[in-house]
Protein backbone atom coordinates (compact mmCIF):
# COMPACT_ATOMS: atom_id res chain seq x y z
CA UNK A 1 0.00 0.00 0.00
CA UNK A 2 1.33 3.44 -0.91
CA UNK A 3 1.74 5.71 2.05
CA UNK A 4 -0.46 8.82 1.69
CA UNK A 5 1.35 12.08 1.09
CA UNK A 6 0.61 14.27 4.09
CA UNK A 7 2.63 17.26 2.90
CA UNK A 8 1.03 20.59 2.15
CA UNK A 9 -0.31 20.07 -1.36
CA UNK A 10 -1.46 23.61 -2.06
CA UNK A 11 1.97 24.42 -3.52
CA UNK A 12 2.00 21.46 -5.89
CA UNK A 13 1.37 22.62 -9.49
CA UNK A 14 -2.01 21.68 -10.90
CA UNK A 15 -2.13 19.45 -13.98
CA UNK A 16 -2.33 21.28 -17.30
CA UNK A 17 -5.54 23.30 -17.70
CA UNK A 18 -6.60 22.54 -14.11
CA UNK A 19 -6.57 25.94 -12.42
CA UNK A 20 -5.01 25.97 -8.96
CA UNK A 21 -6.05 29.63 -8.66
CA UNK A 22 -9.72 29.64 -9.71
CA UNK A 23 -11.66 32.63 -11.01
CA UNK A 24 -13.30 34.68 -8.26
CA UNK A 25 -16.25 35.79 -10.39
CA UNK A 26 -19.37 33.70 -9.93
CA UNK A 27 -20.38 34.54 -13.49
CA UNK A 28 -17.16 32.94 -14.76
CA UNK A 29 -18.37 29.53 -13.56
CA UNK A 30 -21.32 29.57 -15.92
CA UNK A 31 -24.64 27.97 -15.06
CA UNK A 32 -23.65 24.28 -15.39
CA UNK A 33 -21.07 23.01 -12.91
CA UNK A 34 -19.76 19.54 -12.01
CA UNK A 35 -18.04 18.79 -8.68
CA UNK A 36 -15.76 15.74 -8.48
CA UNK A 37 -13.79 14.07 -5.68
CA UNK A 38 -13.55 10.90 -3.65
CA UNK A 39 -16.21 10.10 -1.06
CA UNK A 40 -15.89 12.31 1.98
CA UNK A 41 -14.19 15.17 0.16
CA UNK A 42 -17.18 17.47 0.53
CA UNK A 43 -18.59 17.33 -3.00
CA UNK A 44 -22.21 17.64 -1.92
CA UNK A 45 -21.52 20.45 0.52
CA UNK A 46 -19.66 22.51 -2.09
CA UNK A 47 -22.17 21.70 -4.83
CA UNK A 48 -25.11 22.73 -2.63
CA UNK A 49 -23.44 26.05 -1.79
CA UNK A 50 -22.60 26.79 -5.43
CA UNK A 51 -26.14 25.86 -6.48
CA UNK A 52 -27.52 28.25 -3.87
CA UNK A 53 -25.33 31.10 -5.10
CA UNK A 54 -26.08 30.40 -8.76
CA UNK A 55 -29.79 29.87 -8.18
CA UNK A 56 -29.51 26.50 -9.92
CA UNK A 57 -30.74 23.00 -8.98
CA UNK A 58 -28.34 20.86 -6.97
CA UNK A 59 -28.20 17.35 -8.43
CA UNK A 60 -26.68 14.65 -6.21
CA UNK A 61 -26.00 11.57 -8.33
CA UNK A 62 -26.03 9.25 -5.31
CA UNK A 63 -29.71 10.05 -4.94
CA UNK A 64 -30.39 8.64 -8.41
CA UNK A 65 -28.24 5.54 -7.94
CA UNK A 66 -29.23 4.17 -4.53
CA UNK A 67 -32.53 2.40 -4.11
CA UNK A 68 -33.85 0.82 -0.86
CA UNK A 69 -31.51 -1.57 0.98
CA UNK A 70 -28.49 0.01 -0.72
CA UNK A 71 -29.40 -1.59 -4.03
CA UNK A 72 -27.91 0.19 -7.06
CA UNK A 73 -30.37 1.25 -9.73
CA UNK A 74 -30.26 -0.56 -13.03
CA UNK A 75 -27.85 1.27 -15.39
CA UNK A 76 -30.56 2.27 -17.85
CA UNK A 77 -32.78 3.57 -15.02
CA UNK A 78 -29.90 5.54 -13.53
CA UNK A 79 -29.01 7.08 -16.89
CA UNK A 80 -32.62 8.05 -17.56
CA UNK A 81 -32.86 9.78 -14.17
CA UNK A 82 -29.63 11.68 -14.74
CA UNK A 83 -30.62 12.65 -18.29
CA UNK A 84 -33.92 14.09 -17.12
CA UNK A 85 -32.36 15.96 -14.20
CA UNK A 86 -29.65 17.59 -16.33
CA UNK A 87 -31.86 18.45 -19.30
CA UNK A 88 -32.21 22.06 -18.17
CA UNK A 89 -29.89 24.95 -18.79
CA UNK A 90 -28.65 25.34 -15.21
CA UNK A 91 -27.49 22.80 -12.62
CA UNK A 92 -24.71 21.88 -10.22
CA UNK A 93 -23.99 18.15 -10.23
CA UNK A 94 -21.88 16.25 -7.71
CA UNK A 95 -20.64 12.71 -8.22
CA UNK A 96 -18.07 10.70 -10.15
CA UNK A 97 -20.30 8.14 -11.87
CA UNK A 98 -18.51 7.16 -15.06
CA UNK A 99 -21.61 5.53 -16.58
CA UNK A 100 -23.44 8.85 -16.87
CA UNK A 101 -20.70 11.37 -17.70
CA UNK A 102 -21.50 11.46 -21.38
CA UNK A 103 -24.99 12.74 -20.59
CA UNK A 104 -23.92 16.06 -19.10
CA UNK A 105 -20.14 16.55 -18.88
CA UNK A 106 -19.87 17.86 -22.47
CA UNK A 107 -22.48 20.52 -21.55
CA UNK A 108 -20.73 21.57 -18.34
CA UNK A 109 -19.09 24.98 -18.24
CA UNK A 110 -16.97 24.36 -15.13
CA UNK A 111 -15.64 21.12 -13.61
CA UNK A 112 -14.23 21.29 -10.07
CA UNK A 113 -12.00 18.55 -8.64
CA UNK A 114 -11.63 18.32 -4.85
CA UNK A 115 -8.32 16.49 -4.63
CA UNK A 116 -7.52 16.33 -0.91
CA UNK A 117 -4.89 14.18 0.88
CA UNK A 118 -6.18 10.86 2.20
CA UNK A 119 -5.65 11.70 5.91
CA UNK A 120 -8.06 14.63 5.49
CA UNK A 121 -10.54 12.42 3.63
CA UNK A 122 -10.39 9.72 6.31
CA UNK A 123 -10.88 12.23 9.13
CA UNK A 124 -13.91 13.69 7.35
CA UNK A 125 -15.33 10.26 6.61
CA UNK A 126 -14.94 9.23 10.25
CA UNK A 127 -16.83 12.28 11.51
CA UNK A 128 -19.52 11.93 8.87
CA UNK A 129 -20.01 8.20 9.43
CA UNK A 130 -20.27 8.57 13.20
CA UNK A 131 -22.73 11.42 12.87
CA UNK A 132 -24.93 9.67 10.30
CA UNK A 133 -24.94 6.45 12.29
CA UNK A 134 -25.57 7.90 15.74
CA UNK A 135 -28.18 10.35 14.46
CA UNK A 136 -29.84 7.63 12.36
CA UNK A 137 -29.77 10.06 9.46
CA UNK A 138 -31.90 8.96 6.54
CA UNK A 139 -30.11 9.12 3.22
CA UNK A 140 -31.31 8.24 -0.27
CA UNK A 141 -34.38 5.99 -0.60
CA UNK A 142 -34.60 5.61 3.17
CA UNK A 143 -31.12 4.08 3.51
CA UNK A 144 -29.04 4.62 6.63
CA UNK A 145 -25.36 4.03 7.26
CA UNK A 146 -24.26 1.40 9.79
CA UNK A 147 -20.94 1.22 11.59
CA UNK A 148 -20.13 -2.44 10.91
CA UNK A 149 -20.02 -2.23 7.07
CA UNK A 150 -17.99 1.00 7.19
CA UNK A 151 -15.24 -0.33 9.44
CA UNK A 152 -15.17 -4.08 9.03
CA UNK A 153 -16.13 -5.02 5.46
CA UNK A 154 -14.88 -4.52 1.91
CA UNK A 155 -17.90 -2.28 1.28
CA UNK A 156 -16.36 0.35 3.54
CA UNK A 157 -16.25 3.89 2.19
CA UNK A 158 -12.73 4.14 3.62
CA UNK A 159 -11.64 1.30 1.33
CA UNK A 160 -13.49 2.94 -1.55
CA UNK A 161 -11.69 6.24 -0.97
CA UNK A 162 -8.32 4.49 -0.73
CA UNK A 163 -8.79 2.68 -4.03
CA UNK A 164 -10.58 5.38 -6.01
CA UNK A 165 -8.24 8.29 -5.32
CA UNK A 166 -5.29 6.83 -7.32
CA UNK A 167 -7.67 6.19 -10.23
CA UNK A 168 -8.87 9.79 -10.16
CA UNK A 169 -5.30 11.08 -10.11
CA UNK A 170 -4.46 9.03 -13.19
CA UNK A 171 -7.63 9.83 -15.10
CA UNK A 172 -8.75 13.37 -14.26
CA UNK A 173 -5.59 15.20 -15.43
CA UNK A 174 -6.23 13.79 -18.91
CA UNK A 175 -9.84 14.97 -19.22
CA UNK A 176 -9.02 18.54 -20.38
CA UNK A 177 -7.03 17.13 -23.29
CA UNK A 178 -10.20 15.73 -24.88
CA UNK A 179 -11.53 18.00 -27.65
CA UNK A 180 -15.15 18.03 -26.46
CA UNK A 181 -14.06 19.66 -23.18
CA UNK A 182 -12.15 22.51 -24.82
CA UNK A 183 -14.78 25.01 -23.64
CA UNK A 184 -14.74 23.91 -19.97
CA UNK A 185 -13.04 25.74 -17.09
CA UNK A 186 -11.25 23.19 -14.89
CA UNK A 187 -10.64 24.00 -11.21
CA UNK A 188 -8.29 21.91 -9.04
CA UNK A 189 -8.64 22.42 -5.26
CA UNK A 190 -6.14 20.49 -3.14
CA UNK A 191 -7.13 21.31 0.42
CA UNK A 192 -10.24 22.34 2.38
CA UNK A 193 -8.45 25.60 3.17
CA UNK A 194 -8.04 26.36 -0.53
CA UNK A 195 -11.74 25.63 -1.10
CA UNK A 196 -12.85 27.81 1.80
CA UNK A 197 -10.56 30.63 0.69
CA UNK A 198 -11.92 30.45 -2.87
CA UNK A 199 -15.55 30.49 -1.70
CA UNK A 200 -14.84 33.50 0.47
CA UNK A 201 -13.41 35.34 -2.54
CA UNK A 202 -16.14 34.23 -4.97
CA UNK A 203 -18.42 37.14 -5.85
Amino acid sequence: MTRPNTANTEDVPAPARWLAVPPTSLAALGSRVVVLGVTGSGKSTLAAELARRLGAPHIELDGFNWEPNWTPAQPEVFRQRVSQATAGGAWVVDGNYRQARDLFWPRAQTIIWLDYPLPIIFARLLRRTLWRTLARQELWSGNRERLWPQFFTRDSLFVWALTSQPKHRREYPLIPTLPHYAHVTFIHLRSPHATTRWLAALR
